[in-house]
């Protein structure tokens, strides 16, 4: 079983689920459902069916990974001990909420700019241990998980620019120390530092925290000086479902939306024992 769930349940069960012991026959098989009380996408049954097949319940699921469901549509069927169903119901459902929650949230922002060539993705601000859940719901919900680790790619922020005092130089150390096999990205805050980025072979530039009218200036120079082709333009900072269409008409790549994981809902779901 996945460390992080065996921490979890771990973390839930404490001693002993006292009131289930108190409460419930040992050793009684019952029928359980886990049911929508909510709509959105649903992501994390796989997980789910694993955490619950770990502990010899037998599960059906009804619907698949990344499919759209409505309030009350039945997701999974659970068969087997008491006992068992419900020392693992909350660590199931807050998976699995959380999961369908990010997803929703994934999708939602991918559908609103699926008629362009741009890329939504998330960020690493994710909830402490969970990343890698949250990670993978956002690729149920359709947008790119951007990073997993700090091993993925090099990407170069404000603070390493402040240790290195100029974000030229900071990338061109990177491009000196760093394997041909990794990608390098450079968060920039201003016109002059994007161009020299692009200018100087930065795989990815990172336009952060800036307006539409700084990132539309950023653009229409690179065009100018015919150097865009040189690197992907990346966006981060303040976008939402109500200006995210500016962005993508300015002609960027990439944007990405820290809100997808540090900020979704999730979704209400319940388990119910028959």
């Amino acid at each position: 079983m996945d460390k992080i769930i065996e921490y979890m349940l771990a973390e839930d069960e404490g001693f002993g689920d006292i009131t289930s012991n108190a409460v419930v026959e040992e050793g009684k098989i019952v029928n359980a459902s886990i049911v929508s009380k909510d709509e959105g996408i649903l992501a994390g049954i796989d997980v789910i069916r694993n955490l619950f097949e770990e502990y010899g319940v037998e599960i059906t699921l009804c619907l698949k990974e990344g499919v759209k469901i409505s309030k009350g549509d039945l997701l999974i069927s659970l068969r087997g001990d008491a006992r068992t169903i419900l020392l693992l119901e909350r660590t199931a459902l807050n998976l699995l909420m959380r999961m369908s929650g990010v997803a929703s949230a994934a999708s939602e922002y991918a559908d609103l700019v699926g008629d362009y060539d741009v890329r939504i993705a998330g960020t690493r601000k994710t909830s402490p241990a969970i990343a890698k859940f949250d990670k993978y719901a956002l690729g149920v919900g359709g947008v790119d998980t951007h990073r997993f680790s700090l091993d993925d790619m090099v990407l170069i922020k404000d603070n390493h620019i402040a240790v290195c005092g100029d974000p030229l130089e900071a990338l061109l150390k990177a491009k000196e120390n760093t394997s041909f096999s990794k990608k390098i990205e450079i968060e920039v805050e201003s016109l002059e530092d994007a161009v020299e980025c692009v200018r100087n072979g930065a795989d990815i530039v990172m336009l952060d925290n800036m307006s539409g009218d700084e990132v539309k200036e950023v653009i229409d120079e690179l065009n100018r000086l015919d150097i865009r082709q040189n690197s992907l333009i990346e966006v981060s900072g303040g976008i939402t479902k109500e200006n995210i269409m500016d962005y993508v008409e300015y002609g960027v790549d990439i944007i990405s939306i820290g809100a997808l994981t540090h900020s979704s809902r999730s979704l209400n779901f319940s388990l119910k024992i028959e």
